[in-house]
């Protein structure tokens, strides 16, 4: 069931700005019907690996491919399959949570019954009926990052990228969010990225530990905490170790 080619495949990444070296020989796969937490301490890398298999900005060395396009010689048809929900997400605050959720849809080329079925659809599932025709730049932080999840959910994409989602959420809207994600998993790949470790133990299928740059663990959650007592404990030793 598991397909031949990876939704998501990153080989041997590295960004350098200036004299800094943000990633190193970054590599991993996310297949259809996975979750995979990307998890580390904030400035590990996250962020750059998903702004690059997002088309963002382009890595100085390797490649990253999304349904086997190749992002930097083929990014609009990577960009067709991915949602992406970046950590600082663009949103117009003037706009009614409702015109810019449609604007989003127009933007990717969704128009009449279809755009107004997916818009019922986020609506209620990212639980934004209450501030559905409120502008956005009079909601909460929650309620900003639920619209940033809107917008990354609303053309149903093959291939969820989303930096660290449950920002600003409150304990009960989290817990949604991960039923959300649960239930989207069997028809999609789900990269998050997270330095909250309950997070990843709650949802991912596999869990990819990056430290300065660099991979230092990857793999189910039973295989990285085998010998330890949590996974507290297997990440903080791995982020002790040197760098794989």
């Amino acid at each position: 069931m598991t397909p031949a080619v990876p939704m998501v495949d990153v080989e041997r990444l590295s960004m350098r700005y200036g004299t800094t070296v943000a990633l190193t020989d970054v590599s991993f796969q996310v297949r259809r019907g996975e979750i995979v937490g990307f998890l580390g301490p904030n400035g590990a890398g996250k962020s750059t690996v998903m702004k690059i298999v997002t088309t963002v900005i382009a890595p100085t060395d390797g490649a990253a491919r999304v349904g086997g396009h190749d992002v930097q010689a083929d990014p609009l048809a990577a960009r067709r399959l991915i949602g992406y929900l970046p950590e600082q997400v663009p949103l117009y605050t003037e706009m009614q949570v409702d015109e810019y959720v449609a604007f989003a849809g127009r933007v990717r080329g969704m128009t009449g019954a279809a755009l107004e079925t997916r818009l019922a659809w986020v609506a209620q599932r990212c639980a934004l009926r209450p501030v559905w025709k409120r502008p956005i730049g009079e909601l909460s932080r929650g309620y900003r990052q639920r619209v940033g999840l809107a917008q990354a959910l609303l053309h149903d994409p093959e291939v969820l990228i989303l930096d660290e989602p449950t920002t600003g959420l409150d304990p009960l809207q989290i817990i949604e969010i991960r039923e959300l994600l649960t239930s989207l998993a069997p028809t999609k790949a789900i990269l998050f990225s997270t330095h909250i470790l309950q997070e990843a133990e709650a949802i991912a299928h596999r869990i990819v530990i990056i430290h300065a740059g660099r991979i230092v663990a990857e793999g189910p959650l039973a295989a990285l905490t085998q010998g330890f007592p949590s996974l507290e404990a297997a990440f903080i030793h791995r982020l002790k170790g040197p760098p794989a």
